[in-house]
């Protein structure tokens, strides 16, 4: 059985669609000194290209937040493999991970990194679809092409949504294709339903003008309203020097609360260090991630036990890991002060 549960073929895509193609970003934008011996140096690795996922990251960069921790960031990019390889060896010592990433890493034997804060409160995706084919939710893809990356996790959660929506999965047409596009793919008429996350394609869909429907896997079945991303730290590093990482989440925390408070300065500075990114959908996205990264949760970060071991059931129910996972395995709130 594939038991991949990497989505890194569909982020890649969904980042070329926003003219993200860049090289590893170095430490752009720090008030900290690589002279200054006395700062604690962490090499923080993005799970793909810049966006607006991690622009609280770069808030506590260019505002000094970091540096006032008494810490030296360097943000990078992974070069060929996901984040969770860097943070498994220690390469990097935190980084942007996922609830799925993470089980896919302990169940194939990689337990050394751990999730420390949840970036975004709830998960923000689910399928979009052309408005004129009135698909409001999962049922209504039935008769329709779904784009697909032939990922088990994937498949299998379209087929419980559509299932628990009283659809019938078999009808739902699965077009293999990597969509580096979703409006352009629409427009061709390549598929007619795709995965998308709504901070960042469905945003783009309005920045450009397309109508389009829209409806979120939470919606329909909350053991999908897992932890998408994460900042996830390496755990040696963690045991090793609990207040460097302590600081850095308070930093983080300041960067993601600048982000809430202020969507549009926070866009502005990820648009300064990153100039590549498309000015007019960031500063979209950055005003519906403005409400979501908090969201509900008591204060920014929050890990919610009970979803967290809910999903990880789900997957073991489904046989989607190579090896059962413990279900409370893989957080911690040890570091993330309230």
């Amino acid at each position: 059985m594939n038991t991949n549960l990497t989505r890194r073929s569909f982020v890649a895509g969904t980042a070329s669609a926003a003219g993200l193609a860049l090289a590893a970003c170095g430490n752009s934008g720090s008030n900290a000194s690589s002279s200054d011996a006395a700062a604690t140096k962490i090499t923080f690795c993005l799970d793909y290209t810049p966006n607006t996922n991690h622009t609280g990251i770069y808030v506590a960069q260019q505002q000094g937040f970091f540096a006032d921790e008494g810490l030296e960031v360097e943000i990078v990019q992974p070069a060929e493999d996901t984040a969770e390889a860097m943070l498994g060896t220690g390469q990097a010592q935190l980084g942007i991970s996922y609830q799925d990433y993470i089980a896919n890493s302990y169940a194939g034997g990689n337990t050394n990194l751990v999730a420390v804060a949840a970036v975004i409160q709830h998960n923000t995706s689910g399928i979009m679809s052309p408005k004129e084919l009135g698909v409001t939710s999962a049922k209504g893809m039935e008769g329709l092409r779904y784009a697909t990356w032939e990922m088990p996790i994937e498949q299998a959660t379209v087929k419980q949504v559509v299932e628990k929506d009283g659809g019938d999965y078999s009808k739902v047409q699965l077009v293999p294709y990597t969509v580096d596009d979703e409006i352009s793919g629409f427009k061709a008429d390549l598929f007619d339903t795709v995965w998308v996350y709504e901070g960042w394609a469905v945003q783009n869909a309005i920045v450009q003008g397309f109508e389009a429907n829209y409806f979120s896997f939470i919606s329909i079945d909350d053991v999908f309203d897992y932890y998408t991303p994460v900042i996830a730290a390496n755990t040696a590093f963690c045991e090793e020097n609990p207040d460097a990482v302590k600081a850095f989440l308070r930093a983080a925390k300041k960067g993601y609360e600048f982000a809430i408070s202020d969507p549009d300065g926070a866009a502005d500075i990820l648009c300064e260090a990153v100039p590549e990114l498309d000015a007019a959908l960031v500063k979209q996205s950055a005003g519906f991630l403005a409400g979501e990264y908090q969201s509900d949760a008591a204060s920014w970060g929050l890990i919610d036990s009970n979803r967290w071991s809910a999903f990880f059931q789900w997957l073991n129910d489904n046989n989607l890991v190579e090896a059962p996972l413990d279900v409370n395995a893989g957080w911690t709130m040890d570091y993330l002060e309230a």
